[in-house]
């Protein structure tokens, strides 16, 4: 037995003395110390607290737990509680009614699988939900261009597009540089060196560009997007929005949206730019192909509807980060904690979303013939 209980035994009751510092930087041992009681069934039980150091509520709310634990097959009784313990018991007896109070337990396999398909199941109705929303509010600015906010879309679209530019030209040109080289190994092995501008261009175009900027702006933009809405519910700012008649979705989620669709196919075509000058610089140093003669073999490898391809992606990829970013954003609760957690989410689905929107565009454009 842990030194927070001793149990004893005397004339067919059993005591239950209570000792130590019942607070909450002792509450894992608290619960396991009151979990750890078994008693014979009809003995009386008496709970002695005569010797109690310090009592918070967190302590107080594990005695009442213990005490109605023990009620359901033993008669129990409380003494010795000092008066100022006994009326912060009484305190959270009040505050918690005649609710039970939550008990720490492990969940089965099948359990933890079950709530996580809970969980998912809620998360992606609560996502379409959010987008049906948007859909709505995009129809009312049809209906009423002057509601849109255009400051708000000039700063969003500055901070999206302009000062995500050398981030994203500075992956891709290294993304650019390790494909060349690669291909660069397996290439010259058959001669066929002017090859790997056939290679990296499409490569770059149709998929990797896209990919890895869509990659970047999850990270960059959609959890800023998530921390700046979750900041200002967290202040009440954006219940203050709703209460002066304005509608969240017009002034925080659409200007977004819309600066984001139109920065995203701005970066991709800065990305295969910077690509390319990544596999050019590693053709010239490696291969020895000269910037003059990998352009013109550009010219007639790379069609133009490989490099549209990448750009038609990018503001349906857009599109789902801004969605997925303010949604999370506005799902915070009123803690700091839950602004990370929803941040750090935003991150992961955003992400998930790009990749498996990439491979329902490779079905697409392959059963298209594009």
């Amino acid at each position: 037995m842990t030194s927070f209980i001793r149990s004893e035994l005397k004339n067919g009751r059993t005591t239950l003395l209570l000792q130590g510092e019942w607070n909450i930087a002792h509450l894992t041992e608290l619960r396991s110390s009151s979990h750890g009681i078994q008693i014979a069934g009809g003995q009386d039980i008496l709970i002695d607290c005569r010797q109690l150091g310090a009592m918070d509520t967190c302590g107080a709310s594990q005695l009442l737990a213990l005490k109605r634990r023990l009620s359901g097959s033993h008669s129990v009784q409380v003494s010795n509680l000092p008066q100022n313990f006994k009326q912060l018991v009484s305190l959270v007896e009040e505050r918690l009614g005649t609710q039970k109070l939550p008990e720490a337990r492990s969940l089965s396999l099948i359990q933890s699988l079950g709530l996580s398909s809970s969980k998912i199941f809620v998360l992606v109705t609560s996502l379409i939900a959010f987008i049906g929303e948007t859909a709505f509010g995009v129809l009312s600015l049809i209906k009423r261009p002057s509601l849109f906010r255009w400051r708000e879309f000039a700063m969003q679209l500055k901070v999206a597009c302009v000062d995500a530019v050398p981030i994203s030209a500075l992956v891709t040109f290294l993304i650019g540089i390790v494909v060349a080289y690669l291909s660069s190994i397996q290439i010259e092995k058959f001669g066929a060196n002017i090859f790997i501008v056939d290679a990296v261009s499409l490569a770059l175009a149709r998929e990797l560009s896209p990919i890895i900027v869509a990659v970047v702006v999850a990270g960059r933009s959609g959890s800023a997007f998530t921390a700046q809405l979750g900041t200002m519910k967290l202040n009440e700012e954006i219940d203050a929005i709703t209460t002066i008649g304005l509608s969240p979705q017009q002034v925080l989620v659409l200007p977004r949206l819309f600066a984001l669709m139109i920065a995203m196919p701005l970066l991709v075509f800065v990305g295969d730019v910077a690509g390319t000058l990544g596999s050019m610089l590693i053709a010239k140093t490696s291969l020895g192909i000269t910037p003059t003669t990998y352009l013109d073999r550009l010219q007639a490898v790379l069609p133009v509807r490989s490099f549209m391809v990448g750009l038609v992606k990018a503001p349906v990829f857009a599109a789902f980060i801004a969605v997925i970013g303010c949604k999370m954003g506005m799902s915070v609760e009123n803690n700091a904690r839950s602004v990370g957690l929803h941040t750090t989410s935003t991150v992961v689905q955003s992400i998930v979303a790009v990749i498996l929107l990439n491979a329902a565009f490779a079905v697409i454009f392959v059963e298209l013939g594009i």
